[in-house]
């Protein structure tokens, strides 16, 4: 995914179709006069509707597309003929989509599965024709409902990227690289902050045909949670993820306080996140020896860890298990 294909937040204004009115006609025929009611019922506004679509990955398709307007339902007729229902708006979304309320922030719906369908906005009901309001003391009545009208609203439309495993740590912690030596991604690398702009996602292949999906969350700083760096932006994505992968260069300073900070962003931000189970990954070890590899042990967090390098390939096979085994529940320590 391309820094400019890459969209993960739009906002829509939803425009759902307007029902049709119900009929007042009253039958009249060359052989009888007065006729009783025979007014057909008005059509259904059509919907606007989310469809998740397995084979999307980004919102970008919906960048430009401010309006969403759907048909209004036909007017019912003569004869007990009902309007036809106005045409509903399908909009593809990838999984992971969520959308809210613009005006409240209120959470509306999720789209977690390939070929789910939500309605958005719906349509507004079909007036009933005056056949429905016929009665033995008003045997003929000259009205009818009106229809309904359709809503207008604005919407928002999240992306929370679905993976298995997300990539926590700081510019530069070598999480690109990691994922770009387990699976086929491509992301952009450099020895520079900042590097990855948008979240890649990368199928990691295990033993016996199986997978699993890693997601390259932008690089987080203290203070992301308050929108510093790239802040809320791509924190929401970790969410979504089963695992959380921290990374923590072999060469930092403190790396208990490094992946402290990053813990407390992440609680920062949503405290949920803390009950996700959680690996630490040191990177670059290629950049130490044994011997301070094992006093660096000594004052690491108590979770599950492990030493690996990118570069020569050093503790990739183990945290592949390590990371199976946590994904199926093991209990591994």
């Amino acid at each position: 995914m391309s820094t400019s294909n890459f969209v993960d937040y739009v906002k829509i204004c939803c425009r759902s179709g307007k029902g049709g009115a119900g009929s007042a006609h009253l039958h009249r025929a060359k052989c009888i006069p007065k006729g009783g009611p025979d007014g057909g019922d008005g059509g259904r506004g059509g919907h606007i509707i989310l469809k998740g679509n397995k084979q999307l990955w980004t919102l970008l398709h919906l960048k430009y597309m401010k309006h969403v307007i759907a048909e209004p339902g036909q007017n019912g007729a003569e004869n007990q003929r009902s309007g036809l229902t106005g045409k509903d708006v399908i909009i593809d979304v990838p999984l992971g989509t969520i959308a809210k309320d613009a005006e409240t922030g209120k959470v509306e719906c999720e789209i977690s599965a390939d070929g789910e369908t939500v309605i958005l906005s719906p349509g507004g009901r079909g007036g009933l024709g005056n056949q429905h309001f016929k009665s033995s003391t008003n045997q003929t009545p000259r009205y009818a409902q009106p229809g309904e009208p359709g809503r207008e609203e604005w919407k928002i439309l999240e992306l929370k990227i679905l993976a298995d495993v997300g990539l926590v740590g700081f510019p530069n912690a070598g999480k690109s690289t990691l994922l770009s030596k387990v699976s086929a991604a491509k992301p952009e690398i450099a020895d520079y902050p900042f590097t990855t702009l948008v979240p890649n996602l990368g199928i990691v292949a295990y033993r016996d045909h199986k997978s699993f999906v890693m997601a390259d969350i932008p690089g987080i700083i203290e203070g992301a949670h308050e929108g510093k760096g790239l802040g809320l932006r791509f924190l929401r994505h970790i969410e979504r993820n089963s695992l959380l992968l921290f990374m923590v260069p072999a060469d930092s300073d403190d790396i208990k306080k490094e992946y402290n900070i990053l813990v407390n962003e992440l609680k920062q931000f949503n405290p949920d996140l803390l009950h996700k189970a959680r690996i630490l990954a040191i990177s670059k070890s290629d950049l130490i020896d044994d011997e301070l590899k094992t006093e660096i042990k000594k004052s690491l967090p108590k979770i599950s860890h492990i030493f690996i390098s990118s570069h020569t390939g050093e503790g990739l096979a183990k945290l592949k298990d390590l990371i199976w085994k946590k994904l199926n529940d093991y209990d591994f320590e």
